[in-house]
């Protein structure tokens, strides 16, 4: 095989832990039926969880084991969309049990400890291993922390806890659970998971980065104009706007999801893949950001499509009709070390947009002299729909022009790697904690500063002074204040939507 040849398949070794007992609170649930269930049927099923583990449901909901999966097996599937591998499943739900209990009181958790210690004394188990995922509102975290410490941690192994986000709704609040679980876990112990930091573009940002030279040696000041990362959703809150309306657009994704993206695209290269090692140079960066300047922003909420067929934000009988609960923003950040200081880094998120996307641009800084007309080149990670990575760079039209164009070099994951399986993230995300890896998983100093960031610009846009959001259209590209937004943080647009098409040229014949 020649070196630049794509092989079959993956090659990365399966390693298994055995005996493992895994459970998901919240069972019942939309997050345990959609993402937690399928993940671990993912593992399972390409090979990377051991028959040999025990998963456990446990929720408040009165299931029988056939109805718990009924609840679930809609939502287990094979890759590219396939139908349910009928074999796989029915090995999978035969290593699946359910228990039904309180998450604030004794019983449930004796008959969840008797299940436990039954399954590993049936397989002698010498040092247990007890995964608790917690599929659940943040409202309960702590009474179920409180009865995995008291009644099913594993004394004499090793407990690794789960956390869903959010991870409190502000610096105070993101502490309080700090400070109520520190003394029942180790930092060690937990894992908060968000799922961005499972999307394989996200994971690829590193290798990205500071495996190719010549992409890391143009990564700086002196050669990038600015950078952008974007989210776009092409639905709004479809009657779950009393919930959203708590919680906005920055707590949604933005804080969280497009912040670990952030840091991921500006840390110094780690000094090695220990977990943290690379945890380090995310903190590091986050403490070189400056304040958020609230006069530098650009904030919006979406009202009725321009035919009138879709509705708008307060138009969802579950929101205040005064509310200005943000569904767009637009947020600039200035790091202040000699990578990025002077280079503007534009986040942006947005509802009821006109299609979903996730991205990372990075506009390089304009030719000079005979070419400084032309457009300035672009590096884009799209991490979805249909993950890729492509540049966009300049190229003389063919023929006895001398006009430029602009093309690409691409790679679309769909095209390149049609033989590989590309695991969801919460698939990856199970895989590392069940492996103690705390690559992909948040800290606590990490969340600290995170917070520290975002809470003054929160207070402002729910306090008493908080700016009336624009008014977009639902299905539109962005707001209208977008584009000069953009441009005043030299980002550069050379044509009406920033798009190009491959050229059709017409052959023609050599005069005579």
């Amino acid at each position: 095989m020649r070196a630049f040849d794509i092989p079959a398949a993956a090659t990365c070794p399966v390693k298994f832990v055995k005996d493992t007992v895994i459970v998901v609170f919240g069972a019942s649930g939309d997050l345990a039926k959609k993402k937690t269930f399928p993940a671990l049927f993912g593992l399972f099923r390409e090979g990377y969880l051991d028959p040999s583990t025990k998963i456990i449901g446990y929720a408040r909901s009165q299931l029988t084991h056939s109805e718990l999966r009924a609840h679930i097996e809609p939502h287990l599937g094979k890759p590219n969309g396939k139908e349910v591998d009928d074999p796989k499943a029915e090995q999978f739900f035969q290593m699946v049990s359910y228990i039904s209990g309180a998450y604030d009181k004794d019983e449930g958790y004796v008959t969840l400890r008797d299940h436990i210690e039954q399954f590993e004394h049936e397989r002698d188990v010498e040092t247990p291993h007890r995964l608790f995922y917690f599929a659940l509102p943040p409202n309960v975290f702590l009474s179920v922390a409180k009865q995995i410490k008291k009644l099913v941690y594993a004394e004499n192994g090793l407990t690794r806890v789960i956390v869903e986000k959010p991870f409190g709704r502000d610096l105070e609040s993101a502490r309080k659970l700090q400070n109520e679980l520190g003394p029942l876990f180790s930092e060690e112990e937990i894992y908060r998971i968000d799922h961005y930091l499972g999307k394989e573009l996200v994971k690829n940002l590193t290798m990205l980065r500071f495996g190719n030279q010549f992409l890391n040696a143009s990564w700086n000041k002196e050669n990038l104009q600015s950078v952008q990362i974007s989210f776009k959703e092409p639905f709004g809150t479809e009657g779950r706007g009393g919930y959203f309306d708590n919680i906005g657009i920055i707590r949604d994704v933005m804080q969280n999801h497009l912040l670990q993206i952030l840091t991921l695209v500006t840390m110094e290269r780690p000094q090695s893949f220990d977990a943290e090692a690379i945890r380090d140079e995310k903190v590091k960066v986050l403490k070189a950001v400056q304040p958020i300047d609230v006069n530098n922003i650009l904030v919006g909420q979406y009202g009725k499509s321009e035919d009138g067929t879709k509705p708008s934000y307060l138009d969802d009988e579950t929101v205040d009709p005064n509310s200005k609960c943000i569904t767009f923003a637009a947020l600039n950040f200035n790091i202040d070390n000699e990578r990025w200081r002077g280079v503007p880094i534009m986040m942006r998120a947005g509802k009821a947009l006109n299609e979903g996307k996730v991205e990372i641009r990075l506009q390089f800084k304009k030719s000079y002299g005979v070419f400084a007309d032309i457009p300035n080149n672009e590096l884009v990670i799209r991490v979805q729909p249909n993950a890729a990575v492509y540049m966009k760079f300049n190229a003389k039209t063919p023929g006895l022009s001398n006009e430029s164009q602009v093309t690409d070099l691409d790679l679309t994951y769909s095209s390149r790697y049609k033989n590989f399986w590309i695991p969801e993230a919460y698939e990856v995300l199970i895989r590392d904690a069940l492996l103690g890896d705390h690559s992909n998983f948040v800290r606590d100093d990490e969340l600290d500063v995170s917070w520290r960031l975002f809470t003054p610009l929160l207070n402002y846009l729910e306090g008493p002074d908080a700016p009336t959001p624009e008014i977009y259209p639902y299905g539109t590209r962005s707001p209208a204040g977008l584009r000069e937004y953009m441009k005043k943080h030299n980002y550069v647009l050379h044509s009406k939507n920033n798009s190009y098409s491959w050229p059709v040229t017409t052959p023609t014949t050599s005069p005579k």
